[in-house]
């Protein structure tokens, strides 16, 4: 006599697939395809959101902790870090975090700095909440949607103590070197939202970036190298050495990182003036 097996649940690695109805949220209680929408300017964007698959364990890790430690950026309110952290700790923002590993890494390092982490893809999201849990690390807190309406529209100025952005979109073609993310604009924006003295901390693999970024960085009026040949900096103690950098590192390629510290001026422009 057969008897029915009892279904098995899917692999830690195995991917989601599931029929959705048309119109029925990816995840109902995860991030927002769209967050902010169409409720401000179309612009030229830094980013492509990355459609990939969602493994078991990134989609448990959406459903469950999503409404505890993620955040939709939908610019239409004004966060209050310490409630958002519980705590009155240093915040820094980190922008595009890929899987998140490194993030993981540096918050269980630092406990007393409380890190926002801002991404558009959605394993990567999961993967970060679920490294978060898993290792008790509460001082994370993930963002879904764009930086730029983050900065803007939802944070106070002098509210943070640090920014982050390892290895962004090089756009190495000429045609698309407008979708860069450092460039003047967004230091202006940047700089009206860090205290004085904090650290802008870049890094990349792709050269002619890099000089780009060193120049830029350079000539801004709130920013001064913490390097006092004016170049860039030797890896920091502090930054991991990702799967992805040793990729390329075994490629030959040459990664370089930037420390900027933000300088008080009294002549800031306000944020997007």
């Amino acid at each position: 006599m057969n008897t029915p097996e009892t279904p098995q649940p899917p692999a830690p690695g195995a991917s989601i697939r599931r029929s959705r109805v048309k119109g029925e949220p990816r995840f109902p209680d995860g991030p927002k395809a769209d967050p902010a929408g169409s409720h401000f300017e179309r612009r030229i964007r830094s980013f492509q959101p990355r459609r990939s698959r969602v493994t078991a364990g990134q989609a448990d890790a959406l459903q469950r902790l999503w409404p505890k430690w993620g955040l939709d950026i939908d610019g239409s309110r004004t966060l209050d870090l310490a409630d958002l952290f519980g705590n009155d700790n240093p915040v820094v923002l980190e922008i595009g975090f890929g899987m998140g590993e490194a993030t993981a890494q540096m918050a269980a390092a630092d406990p007393t700095t409380n890190v926002l982490a801002v991404d558009v893809h959605t394993p990567g999201q999961g993967n970060l909440l679920n490294l978060a849990d898993r290792n008790g690390l509460s001082n994370i807190r993930v963002g879904n949607g764009d930086a730029i309406i983050l900065l803007r529209e939802m944070l106070t100025p002098d509210s943070l103590g640090g920014l982050r952005v390892y290895f962004p979109d090089p756009w190495p073609k000429k045609r698309h070197h407008k979708r860069r993310l450092i460039q003047p604009d967004f230091l202006t924006l940047a700089a009206t939202r860090l205290g004085p003295g904090a650290i802008v901390h870049c890094a990349t693999d792709w050269e002619p970036y890099a000089e780009q970024m060193l120049d830029v960085l350079t000539a801004h009026p709130a920013f001064e190298n913490t390097q006092a040949d004016g170049g860039f900096a030797p890896r920091p103690d502090f930054r991991p050495l990702t799967r992805f950098e040793g990729q390329g590192l075994d490629k030959g390629h040459v990664v370089n990182d930037l420390l900027f510290r933000r300088v008080q001026h009294v002549d800031q422009p306000p944020a997007g003036a």
